[in-house]
């Protein structure tokens, strides 16, 4: 067979249509087992994929997003008015926003030299030798003069450093600021979903502005009576973080404000609202780090001299977190997610067909009548090979065809018909057996 004869027949042969063999067995064991699994993809792919997941939808995870925060409230702290001005840090902000719940303060430090805290490293001394002159801790409060000085009113000495004097060994704690309970925090979110072009606000859309600002002076947020009300108390989220305010007064907090959009844009996108969550960030466990504080200082002059006051602020600080995720139907997904669980559904063929082969009775019949062994007869070979012979000659002689040698074609043509009858025949009984 030449190369051409070659790609002629396997060129042909290409557009050929296969089939499989589909063979029905009578067992019902296998049976059960088969329509089980198909249910349990069937099920998987319809209730799971397609209805909770929304494999038919075109998605966006990456919205465009912003945040502004201000906390509002108005305590009595002793014979002090408290205003935002006084507890906000920053008094109105962006996703992050914190508020002091109770201080220990410093009063009238000036610059000059002093001992140095005993729980700084290496400040504990004997002599003026273990103070190295012009050394600086980092962890410490200033450079060290080389001088060992009586640590105040105690009787072990630390060295003498140059900084803020006094350090913050006497400081005066305020009473914790358990109005703050109170206290609301306005959160006002807006996001953008590009791909859908669909903008959306945690604030209800209003015609008359004035009714709305009276609305938003007046309410308070809830889940179910009033979920478009973005201001928010902090005694509420230290209750929905299950912190306890009071403990959060003494040691201070961050709590994470989760924002979340689920939005189907199938439906109305006026029903794309947000839920909110709200959970504790810092470590708890770890005492050290646990909690959250600043120091900050207010300055001014006492006779000429520069002095100020330092504050160790504890409190809640509020981070802002949203997350959004908008889905509409779209025939791409529709039509991957479709082609998948059609496909999917041919597992059940592959297990099924391994527990036939593997574990039922019979299983060597079953394997016998699913993969069949064809083989050509050998006397079919012998009578192809003579036919082939029979028409070689006679084309040959039929070059040389003669009247004197009738004889002799006569000859060739009868071997040629009875050779085709046998090879039929041959055929017919070998499609029979088969």
């Amino acid at each position: 067979m030449g190369l051409r004869s070659f790609i002629t027949e396997y060129f042909l042969g290409f557009w050929d249509y296969e089939t499989p063999k589909v063979m029905v067995v009578k067992n019902r064991t296998l049976g059960v087992i088969y329509r089980a699994v198909q249910f349990l993809v069937i099920t998987y792919f319809i209730w799971y994929v397609f209805i909770s997941q929304k494999a038919y939808q075109d998605s966006e995870t990456r919205p465009e997003s912003s945040v502004y925060t201000r906390m509002k409230g108005t305590a009595v702290h002793g014979d002090h008015i408290l205003d935002t001005v006084e507890y906000a840090r920053p008094s109105e902000g962006g996703d992050v926003i914190s508020t002091i719940l109770r201080r220990e303060v410093t009063y009238d430090q000036m610059q000059g030299t002093c001992a140095e805290h005993y729980l700084v490293e290496n400040a504990n001394c004997t002599t003026d030798s273990d103070c190295v002159e012009g050394e600086v801790n980092f962890d410490g409060h200033g450079r060290k003069t080389g001088r060992c000085v009586q640590y105040y009113n105690y009787t072990f000495k630390t060295c003498e450093v140059q900084t803020w004097c006094p350090v913050e060994e006497h400081t005066v704690d305020k009473p914790a600021l358990v109005e703050a309970i109170n206290f609301t925090v306005f959160i006002r979110n807006s996001i953008h979903f590009p791909k859908f072009k669909v903008l959306r606000g945690n604030i209800k859309d209003a015609s008359n502005k004035r009714d709305m600002h009276k609305y938003l002076n007046k309410c308070h947020y809830d889940e179910e009576n009033e979920p478009y009300c973005p201001n928010f108390r902090l005694g509420y989220i230290a209750n929905q973080a299950r912190e306890n305010f009071n403990e959060l007064c003494r040691t201070g907090g961050v709590i994470g404000v989760f924002i979340n959009w689920k939005c189907d844009l199938d439906v109305d996108p006026s029903r794309c609202k947000p839920t909110y969550a709200f959970r504790r960030l810092d470590v708890r466990k770890d005492q050290a780090n646990s909690g959250y504080y600043y120091r900050f200082a207010k300055y001014y002059n006492k006779d000429g001299v520069e002095s100020r006051t330092l504050i160790k602020a504890f409190g809640i600080r509020l981070d802002v977190i949203v997350h959004g995720h908008a889905g509409k139907f779209s025939p791409i997904p529709t039509i991957i997610s479709t082609v998948t669980a059609m496909t999917s559904v041919g597992i059940c063929t592959i297990i099924c067909d391994w527990i036939m082969l593997t574990f039922i009775d019979k299983n060597e019949v079953y394997s016998e009548r699913k993969f069949d062994e064809s083989q050509f007869p050998q006397s079919l070979v012998t009578l192809k090979t003579m036919a082939q012979t029979t028409q070689t000659c006679q084309m040959a002689c039929h070059c040389d065809v003669s009247p004197h040698r009738p004889s002799v074609w006569m000859l060739f043509h009868q071997l040629t018909m009875v050779s085709q009858v046998l090879l039929s025949n041959e055929l017919t009984t070998a499609v029979g057996m088969n």
